[in-house]
């Protein structure tokens, strides 16, 4: 397969439209969906294409609509979630984080990406620096990339000595048995792509100018060592697969049914139902005789382009 290849530079071609999707699905809020559709195909999809992409914004607002519920449930009960994201680079994490977190409140529902390791913190407990993301009572966490970066990474890139990678091991499932029991519910997803649909993506980020700062020398790199990544995972799955907090791995070489599946798997993770809310009212606004508005300097206006 090359850039040049017909089918590749379709597939590309859509990759690129999908990508587009996920920005215009944040402008497009009060649109209606066939608007939406239209307004964001390029004239090259198929009927079949357009169908799919329908059905896809529909379920989506569908279930992020359920998020919302979930998410007042959440804070209303004073739970205490932590949702793990992991998988080889461009394997969909980032898409479908951005799709649960669109339209709830980031005071309740945060993301943490940590990069990598300071001076400082190469020196501390593994666990530690991951600690202070914790929730609290009626918060979710997301990790974009956790802990695991010790299984997956730090194994393959050699970032880590055997003595750490198999104290990692031995550490894991108490550290998160020891979670659970703090009453904090951990889910973990391993988003799964071949290594055609890889190879697929980074041609797409090369050729859009606008996502080639995703490509790091670190993702190149781990494009040549797949297998090494792909032993490194078999072994991550099978030593840390536990009862308190077992792995679940999403299908992700088609990324749109991938955020679908993996949003309808986590609403069903928990029994959530919809809370009462107090009704809102608009109050009047007052208005007092003595109050002039004042003219905004022209010279601090922000032209109109647009």
């Amino acid at each position: 397969m090359t850039p040049t290849d017909p089918d590749t530079l379709r597939r590309i071609h859509l990759d690129v439209i999908d990508s587009y999707d996920e920005e215009l699905e944040l402008e497009f809020d009060d649109r209606s969906l066939d608007a939406m559709v239209n307004g964001g195909d390029t004239g090259k999809s198929t009927e079949q294409d357009r169908i799919e992409r329908q059905r896809y914004f529909r379920e989506l607002f569908r279930m992020q609509g359920e998020l919302v519920k979930l998410q007042q449930w959440v804070v209303a009960t004073g739970h205490k979630v932590v949702i793990l994201f992991e998988g080889r680079d461009a394997a969909g994490k980032g898409g479908v984080i951005k799709r649960i977190t669109q339209r709830l409140n980031p005071r309740v529902c945060r993301v943490a990406a940590l990069p990598a390791p300071n001076d400082r913190e190469r020196t501390q407990w593994y666990f530690q620096r991951y600690v202070s993301h914790l929730p609290a009572a009626g918060e979710i966490v997301l990790f974009d990339r956790s802990w695991y970066n010790r299984a997956g990474v730090e194994r393959v890139m050699g970032f880590c000595t055997d003595e750490q990678y198999e104290e990692f091991f031995r550490s894991a499932p108490e550290f998160e048995r020891m979670l659970v029991r703090s009453g904090i519910q951990l889910i973990k997803y391993w988003f799964s792509i071949s290594d055609e649909e890889q190879h697929l993506r980074f041609l797409g980020r090369i050729h859009d100018p606008l996502k080639q700062w995703k490509l790091s020398p670190m993702d190149l790199e781990s494009r040549r060592r797949w297998e090494d990544y792909t032993r490194a995972k078999e072994i991550m799955l099978e030593r840390t697969h536990i009862p308190e907090a077992p792995w679940w791995v999403v299908q992700a070489v088609d990324k749109k049914k991938a955020r679908l599946n993996c949003i309808h798997h986590l609403l069903g993770q928990m029994p959530y139902e919809e809370t009462e809310s107090p009704t809102i009212v608009l109050p009047p606004r007052e208005r007092h005789d003595d109050y002039v508005r004042h003219p905004v300097p022209q010279e601090i206006v922000v032209p109109d382009i647009y």
